[in-house]
């Protein structure tokens, strides 16, 4: 989301890296501080929110760019007055002011998912920021194995950068995409996320897990969402790791961020608008690409949620949506709950001393 230009000159300006309950972590701008303070070396305040923002519902997120007042500076305390216009706003994790996602997979250890990484990719898509692919421990497999895997994402549409955090192959390459940037790293459990900033940023000292032998997958080790300052400018958020990001787009969307299908939309587009690719006459997306078939179980997906939404924003609807799969589904019938629900005891009961007391008088 873009926001309108604010002149800061002569406020105290400082970007949120840390929310923990009620309390907000802000490292303050080069220059800011008190006369004790070194104005080469940013200071980092605890603050909070005014009641003022509470009030008309104004959230502080990681991320912000913020205005303190009142600033204690040998305490390291100080006071969210005003939070700046967002350029970027990620929802699942809130981060704002994103430039930039550096997805993160592994090719073995646990073993490179197509799928799982077509979801990821497909929700990184939907954010609307820059995405940096990176496939982790790629010690682990053969040249011969690495080109294949290069060749596939190729035809994807995205050129990954192959590294070993344990090995510290290519990780200065990463470090030149993340200067003077605000960065999330996403990607499944177990494949180096918080490794990587461990290597990136020593200080940060972040717990490390293991992959399940018996799943194949991490296991959790980040709790929740945190920036971290590079050595030579730019934040690092690591996220909470997940198996299955969950795809919010509709139906429509859908296509737009399969970069592969978006070419063929950009050449030619479809006859009608509305197409969803299935069997509509003259439809140049529907044909053989590798991740078609992940199309159509997301749209399936896509079509069930929106349908869902609808049927919120009418509960009176008759009809719900069932997924046959592979894209398929069809509009059956809903029962009616409260026609077979069964009838209480406390309303038998009920039922039964009225009786009685019918039967009294």
């Amino acid at each position: 989301m873009k926001g309108e230009t604010v002149s800061t000159t002569g406020l105290l300006v400082g970007t949120v890296l840390a929310v923990q309950a009620n309390f907000y972590r802000v490292q303050m701008d080069e220059g800011a501080g008190g006369e004790d303070s070194c104005p080469s070396s940013p200071i980092m305040l605890l603050c909070t929110r005014r009641t003022r923002l509470k009030k008309i519902g104004q959230q502080v997120m990681v991320g912000d760019r913020v205005i303190v007042e009142e600033p204690d500076w040998s305490g390291r305390r100080g006071a969210i007055s005003e939070v700046l216009p967002r350029h970027s706003l990620l929802d699942r994790p809130a981060i704002a002011n994103v430039n930039q996602i550096l997805l993160i997979f592994a090719v073995a250890d646990p073993p490179l998912e197509p799928f799982q990484l077509s979801r990821f990719l497909i929700k990184a898509e939907s954010t609307g920021v820059d995405v940096l692919l990176c496939l982790n421990k790629s010690d682990l497999i053969s040249p011969e194995e690495q080109q294949n895997i290069s060749d596939r994402l190729f035809a994807w549409g995205y050129q990954p950068l192959f590294i070993s955090v344990q090995n510290s192959i290519n990780l200065h390459q990463i470090s030149t995409y993340l200067n003077n940037k605000i960065t999330v790293i996403a990607g499944p459990s177990g494949v180096g996320k918080s490794s990587l900033i461990n290597k990136l940023i020593p200080l940060a000292n972040l717990r490390v897990g293991e992959v399940s032998g018996k799943l194949a997958r991490g296991r959790h080790t980040t709790r929740h969402v945190e920036l971290f300052e590079l050595p030579n400018g730019g934040l690092l958020a690591d996220t909470p790791g997940f198996n299955q990001p969950d795809l919010n787009c509709t139906p429509e969307e859908l296509i737009y961020y399969f970069p592969e299908a978006r070419e063929r939309l950009v050449n030619a587009g479809c006859r009608f608008s509305d197409c969803l690719h299935l069997d509509e006459p003259d439809c140049v997306v529907r044909g053989e690409w590798e991740r078609y078939q992940h199309y159509l179980e997301f749209l399936s997906d896509a079509m069930i949620l929106q349908t869902h939404l609808q049927q919120q924003a009418d509960p009176e609807s008759t009809l719900k949506l069932k997924s046959k799969g592979k894209g398929q589904s069809q509009y059956e019938p809903k029962l009616e709950s409260k026609k077979y629900r069964r009838t209480s005891r406390r309303t038998q009961l009920q039922s039964l001393q009225d009786l009685y007391q019918e039967s009294d008088e």
